[in-house]
């Protein structure tokens, strides 16, 4: 994060206590929505500003006020009540939030890639304290967020917020922001560097983002990729659209958040790669009798309504081209679970899809701190060469071979009580993972370990990763999430015993004529 000259507070930190302000009016939930979308609005009217003044300068004033000589820069168009430097002017005025509504309602209208993308009357719904949030409008008005094109500032003001806001949100909120250590693992790993992307639970879009940042910091052309996604949630929705749009990346999110299982928009894609973090463990994703007949499901079981992990995979292996790659992550339970779920499995493994299992450290997440992993699928696993750049790689063939890697040990405190994976343990792994598609190397104990078709017959097609690897110092060939389970409802019982033992107690001293008050 970036500081000011003399040691000062960053952009980030300054806005951040100014959102904070705005703690007690609403919740933290809420208050992001106002927050990125004042900042969306000063950088598009900076740009706009940036863009007219350049016209005025090449002696085209007559054409400053038509849409058209905007829209081709990639600029968006803004009507004067669109404008930051207007709003500011009436910032004071207690109709405030009516004019910001207005202001992204008219920018929308104004332009056919926002479509869906803005709070629509959100401000004057909330009921904001005006003092509160002229406060915050003062606070943005110090940013000049066209500067420095290379620095990407309202990029990293829309990253810093978005995982601040997630860890605010806590425990079973902030399913909108997969935290950007993951998702640089997963980018490095199936290198997107051109085709069809795809996130079939694409939350605020940070799968899309770090994809363009792998192509660019790897001199590819990110004209290249095209985006698809979808969202379920409306407001998550609308963020992935301003996230995207504020660094001028196209993406077809489909004409409104909608569920993937349920309403799939983009039924005819095939990907040529696809990065997700869908829910996790998601229970009556559908009705009994219904999807039965799914053509995702094609040649598999149709996955069991309890639990919605095999859905995504499904979902995702239906949308993969004929050399496609896929980076996903999914609660452990998915590694070794029976019913359907070990007939879909096995038949993944059947079919040579599945290419490598990755265990990740716990607290990785801000809303679970259970143990998670991370699967690569991959539908060309024979020997073959691919353009990655501009280097040209000769893969060998892996088809009956899986690759489990444990990266538990792994990983630098963040946030005080979370963990995040360093750039050296990202450049470790993805160095490890590549050196194995291109030639046999010799498995690594406690570490990582290469699995023929057959060793993993021979485990009844468990994915477990610690089933294969070779641990030295410790013993890991136990479910970590299920022991702790197992430990928590050992202490209940213990607890529940000990209450029954102070009763019996206090029976007995209540006979024999003494009084006791229990506490």
């Amino acid at each position: 994060m970036a500081k000011k000259n003399g040691g000062e507070k960053s952009i980030e930190v300054n806005l951040w206590e100014a959102a904070n302000k705005l703690r007690g009016s609403v919740e933290p939930a809420e208050y992001k929505h106002i927050v990125l979308s004042l900042i969306f609005l000063k950088f598009v009217s900076d740009k706009f500003d940036k863009h007219r003044d350049k016209l005025i300068s090449e002696g085209k004033e007559k054409y400053i006020e038509i849409p058209d000589f905007y829209n081709m820069n990639n600029v968006f168009f803004l009507e004067e009540i669109s404008r930051w430097s207007y709003l500011i002017k009436k910032s004071k005025q207690n109709d405030i939030a009516i004019l910001i509504d207005t202001a992204l309602h008219t920018i929308e209208k104004d332009n056919k890639s926002l479509k869906g993308a803005l709070p629509n009357n959100y401000f004057s719904r909330l009921g904001l304290d005006i003092t509160k949030l002229s406060s915050l409008l003062d606070t943005i008005n110090d940013i000049d967020t066209t500067k420095d094109p290379k620095q990407d500032l309202v990029g990293r003001v829309y990253e810093y917020f978005l995982s601040k806001f997630a860890l605010a949100e806590g425990k079973g909120k902030g399913e909108f922001y997969t935290p950007k250590s993951i998702v640089n693992l997963i980018a490095e790993m199936i290198e997107p560097y051109k085709g069809i992307i795809y996130d079939p639970a694409c939350g605020s879009g940070g799968m899309f983002v770090q994809s363009i940042k792998f192509v660019e910091a790897h001199h590819g052309n990110k004209k290249e990729i095209s985006i698809y996604g979808q969202e379920y949630t409306n407001t998550t929705y609308k963020l992935a659209k301003m996230n995207l749009a504020i660094r001028g990346i196209s993406a077809n999110l489909g004409e409104k958040a909608a569920d993937t299982f349920g309403n799939d928009l983009h039924k005819d894609l095939k990907a040529d790669f696809i990065m997700a973090n869908p829910p996790f463990n998601q229970k009556d994703w559908r009705d009994e009798n219904e999807l039965k007949d799914d053509p995702r499901w094609m040649g598999y079981d149709v996955p069991p309504k309890s639990n919605a992990n095999y859905a995504w995979i499904l979902n995702m292996v239906s949308k993969l081209s004929n050399n496609g790659v896929a980076g996903f992550i999914l609660a452990n339970g998915a590694l070794s679970g029976g019913g359907e779920e070990y007939k879909i499995r096995r038949k993944l493994i059947e079919n040579n899809l599945v290419e490598a299992i990755l265990v990740l450290p716990r607290n990785l997440f801000y809303t679970t701190d259970i143990s998670v992993t991370l699967w690569i699928l991959n539908k060309n696993k024979k020997a073959q060469e691919k353009n990655i750049g501009e280097e040209i790689r000769t893969y060998r063939n892996r088809e009956k071979e899986i690759l489990f890697i444990d990266l538990r040990q792994m990983g630098e405190p963040f946030e005080k009580k979370f963990v995040q994976l360093s750039k050296e343990d990202i450049k470790k792994i993805t160095s490890t993972y590549h050196k194995w598609q291109t030639q046999e190397i010799d498995n690594i104990p406690e570490f990582f370990y290469c699995a023929t078709f057959e060793e993993v017959a021979k485990k009844d097609f468990s994915l477990v990763p610690s089933k294969y690897i070779e641990f030295i110092n410790r013993d890991e060939n136990i479910d970590f999430d299920e022991k702790m389970k197992a430990l928590q409802s050992e202490i209940s019982q213990l607890l529940i015993e000990e209450e029954k033992s102070k009763k019996e107690l206090l029976n007995v001293f209540e006979k024999l004529g003494y009084k006791i008050e229990s506490k």
